[in-house]
């Protein structure tokens, strides 16, 4: 059995939020090989965020963000706890959303909150052109299906690449802290202004 420092476990309980017994057997299962614990780590504790974001979220924080006193941004990100609400962890996180949201321009939290009238204009936008292009019909469903996702992906939060690494959406950036902070973590919902702009 590999001899594991108390400081790798610690390190590593630090970077994914797991036990210290969790965290100790994964470098033993690696054979101490940090990096591989890491991702096995990682792996479980998203999977074990999926599970969480069945949870009900009612407290948390309502955030700001000013850029060059040109772009504001107002959002209310829940959890389900004062205390987790009052960490550093998710006040960063909440701070780091509503920079990527003054960035970004994102109209929607998911893809699940575009709004009807949206969605049919588009819908029907895509079906025309489909068929001008001379789509076969029996394929007409599946293409605007794929067409309506990829318009609506640039314009919904969670589905963007996050801003502080493109790497993953913020839906992801989400994720690793339901997984890091144990609680679910839900956007509810936001506000982007910008100095002279008439909606």
């Amino acid at each position: 059995m590999a001899n594991i420092a108390i400081e790798e476990i610690k390190r590593l309980r630090s970077l994914t939020g797991v036990g210290i017994t969790d965290a100790k057997q994964a470098l033993v299962e690696s054979g101490g090989d940090f990096d591989k614990a890491l991702e096995a780590m990682r792996k479980k504790g998203l999977t074990k965020a999926e599970k969480r974001s069945e949870r009900e979220a009612r407290a948390g924080i309502i955030g700001t963000y000013n850029h060059d006193n040109r772009i504001g941004v107002l959002i209310e990100v829940n959890c389900e706890s004062e205390f987790v609400a009052k960490t550093e962890e998710f006040i960063t996180l909440v701070k780091d959303v509503a920079m990527h949201i003054a960035a970004s321009a994102p109209e929607f939290v998911s893809f699940n909150d575009i709004d009807k009238e949206s969605f049919d204009i588009k819908k029907r936008e895509f079906t025309e052109r489909a068929k001008e292009e001379g789509k076969p019909d029996n394929m007409l469903d599946k293409i605007v299906d794929g067409m309506l996702k990829k318009h609506f992906a640039g314009r919904c939060l969670l589905d963007q690449p996050f801003v502080r690494d493109t790497e993953q959406t913020v839906g992801d950036y989400i994720k690793t802290h339901i997984a890091t902070l144990g609680e679910n973590i839900v956007i509810r919902r936001f506000s982007r202004m910008v100095l002279g702009e008439v909606s």
